[in-house]
């Protein structure tokens, strides 16, 4: 299904419009065996008479949304495309549900999905298999797969899905629409049925990032009913910047399919073009924590979430879905304590790249396949999907697929931004520069009056000893840049903590040396400087963009006798080599 369909009238439903009822005639009319989006559909009628009750000035007024049938909408049943489920209707709306409701936005129906929210093809369904936009011979990803194909068949502008191993961002990638997986518990989970409920995440799917922003918005709430839900600190926790500049790749091949490879390349390319800086780093712990997730025993908390529903066995359950989870019912309690101390110990591993980037950027999925393979592999082919995906949860970070094209063959090729948690709000930033959207920032944040930018270098950078210090001064970290050629970068000598010295030489290299640029307020600035001793001072620094801002710099003979760690390109890469050569 690819055209729109016409509503009663004979017009085409356009999305986007503030017309639910319209969206609700064209799905009824849409509805297609081939391609089994609905598990259910409102009716007409009852869409119209809720959009007639709508504020206008409501943020989402008139939004027509499609609700993935594993979250509770009151009075329908919630089926998790399990139809031994379909006769016992939902006391009460989902959390998530009544947020988007109370903020204008009007469901239409409920969306097929792997069953229990356990698969990424979008196959593991007794009320058919989902095929991608594209192409009816390849899969449309899952476990969210009606939701995303909702949006991407132009039936509804929104639809909201859920992400344990990747069931967001996976069907995103497959049909060329923007999943947004949200930090654990910023979203309220309550009235979803669970997968992993430490795990679990309700998502969104726009085709646009502008789009998403204010469904996060509506979507962000502390529920005290979900013991799962936290809400965002008040200060962005340290190291995440209000503009993300620096974006690290995987530093070697990541075992693509080859159209997948051509489409990777192509991404990178266009990765160069939004991005300040491209930094290779090592995503071995990441993968290694992305494997826990189906070989550890997260396995149990499916079979305790709802194993209860697997027996008896009969034609109401997938046989894929239930041979895997009943594996949960043999992990034992030492087991669990095992893959935890293992998940903490891939955590500390990977914690080191936040250091010195913003954002990662992955493929979603290692390729594409096709209803075929997945018939004949099942379980196989799904667990390669979740390879760059299966991690983020475990590791507590946020992510968004977002759209990169079309592979040589045609099919869309969908990549995602990572980053950690609760850098929600400056990641979707980052996505929609990558879909060439404008943003609420330029190549820098608005300077806030009565403020200054400040470099630093060393010892005030994010997670060093001193950087408490800019925190506690109100500081607020804008950016990751580099120096302009030009400078060169000393371990001074002297009593108490290692010191960096950055000092303008002329001869320093090409590639400058790592700054952050932080936000001061100007009372703050005198503060500080009190701490500082000689010979550092407050001086004038120029980036790599050619932009001046105020740092802290060295004076020329104050580093007569200090060790010149320039090579390193960091203060923290020099400490690394201290760490490994002593």
């Amino acid at each position: 299904m690819t055209a729109l369909a016409p509503d009663a009238a004979g017009s085409v439903y356009e999305p986007g419009a503030a017309d639910p009822a319209g969206a609700s005639r064209a799905a009824h009319q849409a509805m297609d065996p081939a391609q089994p989006i609905w598990i259910t559909l409102l009716d007409p009628a009852e869409v119209a008479a809720a959009a007639g009750r709508v504020d206008p000035a409501a943020p989402l007024a008139g939004t027509a949304v499609a609700v993935k049938d594993n979250v509770d909408l009151a009075g329908y049943p919630t089926t998790a495309a399990c139809p031994a489920l379909a006769d016992r209707p939902a006391a009460a709306s989902a959390t998530a549900v009544d947020r988007l409701v109370d903020a204008g936005a009007v469901v239409i129906g409920k969306t097929n999905l792997d069953q229990f929210a356990t698969g990424l093809v979008g196959t593991r369904s007794p009320y058919g298999a989902c095929h991608s936009v594209a192409s009816p011979a390849h899969v449309s990803g899952g476990s969210s797969s009606g939701s995303a194909l909702a949006v991407a068949t132009g039936l509804v502008p929104l639809a909201i899905g859920t992400d344990t191993a990747g069931s967001g961002r996976v069907p995103a990638a497959f049909n060329g629409v923007v999943g947004v997986k949200p930090t654990r518990g910023l979203v309220s989970t309550t009235g979803v049925l669970p997968a992993c409920a430490s795990l679990d995440c309700v998502t969104t799917f726009t085709r646009t990032v502008a789009a998403a922003r204010p469904v996060l918005a509506a979507l962000t709430w502390t529920d005290p009913d979900d013991p799962w839900s936290r809400p965002a600190p008040a200060r962005p926790p340290a190291g995440i910047a209000a503009l993300m500049r620096v974006v690290a790749v995987p530093d070697g091949p990541l075992g693509l399919e080859p159209e997948h490879e051509l489409a990777w390349r192509a991404a990178l390319v266009r990765l160069r073009q939004i991005a300040a800086h491209v930094v290779e780093v090592d995503v071995a712990p990441f993968l290694a924590a992305a494997r826990l997730l189906y070989d550890g025993p997260w396995l149990a908390a499916r079979w305790a979430a709802f194993g209860h529903l697997l027996d008896p066995d009969g034609p109401h359950l997938d046989p894929t879905v239930r041979a895997i989870v009943r594996g949960g019912r043999d992990v034992a309690g030492p087991d669990v304590f095992a893959g935890l101390d293992q998940l903490a110990a891939l955590r500390r591993r990977a914690e080191p790249v936040w250091s010195d980037v913003d954002a990662l950027l992955l493929p979603v999925t290692p390729g594409h396949p096709r209803l075929a393979e997945v018939a004949a592999d099942p379980i196989g082919v799904n667990a390669r999907l979740g390879r760059f995906t299966n991690f983020v949860n475990l590791l507590d970070l946020c992510a968004v697929a977002v759209p990169a094209g079309t592979r040589p063959d045609g099919l869309p090729f969908g990549v995602q931004l990572i980053a950690p948690a609760f850098a929600d709000e400056p990641l979707l930033d980052l996505a929609g520069a990558w879909c060439g959207e404008p943003g609420p920032a330029g190549p820098a944040p608005p300077q806030v009056v009565g403020s200054i930018a400040v470099a630093v270098a060393g010892a005030h950078l994010s997670g060093l000893p001193l950087n408490p210090q800019l925190v506690d001064l109100g500081g607020r970290l804008l950016y990751r840049a580099r120096t302009a050629p030009g400078y060169r970068l000393y371990r001074l000598s002297g009593p108490g903590l290692p010191r960096p010295g950055l000092v303008h030489t002329g001869d320093g290299p090409a590639g400058g040396i790592a700054v952050e640029v932080w936000q001061l307020p100007h009372q703050a600035v005198g503060a500080l400087l009190a701490t500082v001793p000689a010979p550092l001072g407050l001086g004038s620094v120029q980036l790599d963009d050619g932009r001046r801002v105020a740092g802290f710099l060295a004076e020329e003979h104050g580093v007569r006798d200090a060790v010149d760690v320039t090579a390193a390109g960091s203060w923290r890469a020099a400490l690394r080599a201290d760490r490994a050569g002593g």
